[in-house]
Parts: structure tokens; C-alpha cells; sequence
């Protein structure tokens, strides 16, 4: 069944809403990026529904949020657009399972993407842990993708025989 275009807008709203959620401490390490998840979803299952300008505009709206630089998620985000468009038919053949670690390594270039414009601000390196994002994103890719699946599915028609 093809997703409503009110659909798609309101799960993006739901994970940017999820992504400025206050968390502290070891929860804010293993928070994945719940936008970068659902534009990837979203580009790969329905790419005319996706694309560069909301990606970016989405981006702005994170690095207004985090209080940023300004850019710097919206270049990240246009990045999982592009490698999501270039890997998508072929990540369409695999189950979710399987998608999991290419959706991973998205996400490590995005995260990649993020730490190269933080450091031409002179921002010191991130440690290791930085990166367990990318293992919690590339775990969730599963759970989201069959809830996204699930809600999407047609409805048997109480009138068929």
C-alpha cells in the first residue's frame, strides 16, 4: 500500500521530535539519529516521497535545535539521501535483517560527515563512544523497518468475500 504523503510527514515529525528529546548520560551515547533512520527508510521503500530539499530543511531544523553549526545536519542528512538513492535498489532485494549493517555504514558516513565540518571549526575529535549511535541506529533499523511495514499494510476489505 503506498504511504499517504501525511503519513511520511508525520513519522518525520515524530522522529525529529524523538531526536530533541533531553537525554543525559549514557542514554544521550546509545541515542540513535531517529531522522536519519526514517529519511533512509523512507528513500529507500518510497524515494518520490524523499528527497534532498526535505532532507535538508530537516537538517536546518536539527542544527537550529542543537544550537549547531548551522549546515551541519543538513549536509549529513542529504548524504543518507544520496548513499540511500545509489544503494537503494539493491537494498530493496534484502530483509530488514540484512539491510541493518549497509544502513549502518549510512550511518557512519553521516556521523562521518558531521565530525569533518565539526572539526573545520577546530572542534576537538570525538572518542569511541561517539560512534555507538551508529551501532544503536544500525540495531533499530529492524524494529522500525517492520513497524513502518506493519502500519503501511493493507487492511483486508471487510466487504470481500
Amino acid at each position: 500500500m503506498p504511504a499517504s504523503n501525511w503519513f511520511v510527514a508525520a513519522s518525520l515529525i515524530a522522529a525529529l521530535i524523538l531526536n530533541f528529546l533531553p537525554l543525559q548520560g549514557e542514554f544521550l551515547l546509545l541515542r540513535p539519529d531517529f531522522l536519519a533512520i526514517t529519511i533512509a527508510y523512507w528513500n529507500i521503500n518510497y524515494p518520490h516521497k524523499m528527497g534532498m530539499s526535505i532532507a535538508f530543511g530537516l537538517g536546518l531544523m536539527m542544527d537550529v535545535g542543537n544550537a549547531g553549526i548551522l549546515g551541519q545536519h543538513a549536509l549529513a542528512y542529504c548524504i543518507v539521501v544520496y548513499l540511500t538513492l545509489v544503494f537503494g535498489r539493491r537494498l530493496r532485494l534484502f530483509t530488514p535483517v540484512k539491510q541493518a549493517p549497509q544502513i549502518g555504514l549510512v550511518l557512519l558516513m553521516m556521523q562521518w560527515a558531521i565530525v569533518l565540518v565539526a572539526l573545520s571549526t577546530d572542534s576537538l575529535l570525538p572518542d569511541w563512544q561517539y560512534y555507538l549511535a551508529t551501532v544503536a541506529g544500525a540495531l533499530l533499523w529492524v524494529p522500525v523497518s517492520y513497524l513502518f511495514t506493519l502500519l503501511l499494510r493493507q487492511k483486508p476489505d471487510p466487504d470481500a468475500l
